[in-house]
């Protein structure tokens, strides 16, 4: 089991009503895409999106912040947490990328219904801290996993909403090439993975 899968299931079973969470980030590839990296698997955190629209509502209610908390004293040894839920309009997104989540089926859970955002937009939320090398490395592997070609990388550019911070524009523009030379390179190579990794 990925540490992510971990984190979200010990979530769930401290919760008793339905609810909903959008995860980005590592998790948000460990478990909402086939066969994904090694490193993703490791990844201690889980890192999720707050939202108020109908459709993907975030449970803002006090068992959810209670668990929150519980499960972070529950896998404190182990070194996984989840203290990281940004609103919405703090990360790299499309403006239409709420209509567009999609369902993360595993690990199958009782409460807890999850979501990402769609690849395009997780390509964007990996450009926060500039062409970081891991954080490339996992939109190198998303855009040969869904074969996200150049236009649509070029598109997504074009409706990206940047928070109003000279850091966080300085980071997007000096990720903008590295992603595209990316693109590129996939596209070249026919879109070609490596092999699946091990469970």
């Amino acid at each position: 089991m990925s540490n992510a899968a971990r984190i979200v299931t010990t979530l769930d079973s401290l919760l008793t009503k339905e609810a909903s969470l959008i995860l980005y980030g590592r998790a948000s590839i460990a478990l909402g895409f086939e066969n994904p990296p090694e490193a993703t698997l490791r990844s201690l955190d889980v890192d999720a999106l707050l939202t108020t629209s109908y459709e993907s509502a975030f449970a803002e209610t006090p068992e959810f912040w209670e668990a929150q908390a519980e499960l972070n004293v529950r896998l404190a040894r182990e070194g996984l947490y989840m203290t990281h839920i940004f609103p919405a309009d703090m990360v790299f997104l499309r403006r239409q990328w709420e209509g567009e989540i999609l369902p993360v089926l595993r690990p199958l859970l009782r409460h807890l219904r999850l979501f990402r955002p769609a690849t395009l937009d997780l390509i964007l939320t990996k450009m926060m801290r500039g062409n970081d090398e891991q954080d490339m490395q996992d939109v190198d592997f998303m855009i040969r996993h869904d074969r996200i070609t150049v236009p649509q990388i070029e598109g997504a550019f074009r409706d990206a909403v940047i928070p109003d911070s000279v850091e966080l524009r300085d980071a997007y523009d000096l990720a903008k090439p590295t992603v595209l030379a990316l693109a590129r390179k996939a596209e070249a190579a026919g879109f070609s993975l490596p092999q699946p990794s091990s469970r």
